[in-house]
C-alpha cells in the first residue's frame, strides 16, 4: 500500500468513525470525502461498509461491562434476554428491506446531489422533531433502553429502515424515531448505539462476501488502516456524545446539515466542484 493510498484511508476511516453516530450521515459524508479525494469505484464502496466495523467495535468497547452482562445471562435472565430480543426486532427491517433493495440504492443513490438532498431533508426532521420533544416533555415516556417494549424496537427498527437512503443517517434515524416513538434523548442514543452492532456488522459481512471477487490480500492493510482510524475516531465521538446530549439537543445538527447541504448542491450545481458520481 503506497502512502497517498493510505492517507486516503486514514482520512476516510476519521470520517466514518467522527459521523457514524451523530446525526449527520457517515454514507453521506464518505460519499463526498470520496469524491474529494477521487477515491471512488466498487471497491472503494465495499470499502466504505467494511469500515463500518471498526466503528461498531468502538461501541463494543464503550459497552463491554453491559454487552458482558447480556452475553452471561443470556441464557438465565429475562432482563438481558429481553434486551436481545429488541435489537434483534429493531435490526430486521433495514436488513429485509437492505436486501432487497440494496442494489437499486446504490445505483441510484450512492451519488453527491442525492445526498445533499437527503441531508436537507433530514435536517427538517430533526427540528420538527426536537421542537415536539420541547413542546410536549411528557411524551418522553421511556428513560432507559432496559423500559422498551418489542413494539418500541420495531418502531425504532422501521425509522432506522429510512437510514438505507444514504445521507439520511443511521443514527439520525433511530435517534429521532425513538424520540418520536416515546424515548428519552438519552434511551434513544444509547439504543442506536446498541443497534449499530447487529446493523453495521451485518452490513459489513453481507457487503465483504457479495462482491468478494473485487478483493484480494492485497487490499487487506487499506481496509486494516481505515477500520483503526474508525476505532479510534468513533470511540472518541461516543465518548463525547454521551456527555454532550445531558446538556444539549440535535438542533445543531439539523442546521450543520442544512448549510453542508446546500453548499453540495450550489457547488454541484454552478460546478464549482467537480462532484464524482
Amino acid at each position: 500500500m503506497d502512502i497517498l493510498l493510505a492517507v486516503k484511508a486514514i482520512i476516510m476511516g476519521l470520517v466514518e468513525g467522527f459521523t457514524e453516530f451523530l446525526p449527520i450521515s457517515s454514507t453521506g459524508h464518505l460519499i463526498l470525502a470520496g469524491s474529494l479525494l477521487n477515491f471512488t469505484g466498487e471497491k472503494v464502496k465495499v470499502f466504505e461498509i467494511a469500515i463500518q466495523a471498526g466503528a461498531m467495535l468502538a461501541v463494543i468497547w464503550e459497552y463491554r461491562e453491559r454487552i458482558g452482562r447480556v452475553l452471561s445471562g443470556l441464557l438465565t435472565e429475562r432482563r438481558q434476554q429481553k434486551f436481545v430480543i429488541n435489537l434483534v426486532v429493531a435490526f430486521l427491517p433495514a436488513a429485509l428491506l437492505g436486501l432487497i433493495f440494496s442494489r437499486a440504492i446504490k445505483d441510484e443513490l450512492f451519488k453527491p446531489v442525492p445526498v445533499a438532498m437527503a441531508f436537507i431533508v433530514g435536517a427538517f426532521v430533526i427540528l420538527w422533531v426536537e421542537r415536539r420533544h420541547k413542546n410536549l416533555p411528557t411524551a418522553a415516556r421511556i428513560e432507559t433502553v432496559d423500559d422498551m417494549t418489542v413494539l418500541d424496537a420495531l418502531k425504532v427498527g422501521c425509522a432506522q429502515a429510512f437510514a438505507l437512503i444514504p445521507g439520511t443517517s443511521r443514527s439520525g434515524a433511530t435517534i429521532m424515531g425513538g424520540m418520536l416513538f416515546g424515548l428519552s434523548r438519552k434511551a434513544a442514543t444509547e439504543f442506536s448505539f446498541f443497534l449499530a452492532i447487529p446493523t453495521l456488522l451485518g452490513a459489513t459481512v453481507y457487503s465483504v462476501y457479495k462482491e468478494r471477487a473485487l478483493l484480494s490480500m492485497d487490499d487487506l492493510p487499506m481496509f486494516g488502516v481505515g477500520g483503526l482510524a474508525a476505532f479510534v475516531s468513533a470511540f472518541l465521538c461516543v465518548r463525547w456524545l454521551l456527555r454532550y446530549i445531558s446538556t444539549h439537543d440535535f438542533t445543531i445538527f439539523a442546521w450543520y446539515r442544512i448549510v453542508f447541504g446546500v453548499i453540495v448542491l450550489v457547488t454541484a450545481h454552478y460546478g464549482l466542484v467537480n462532484w464524482a458520481e
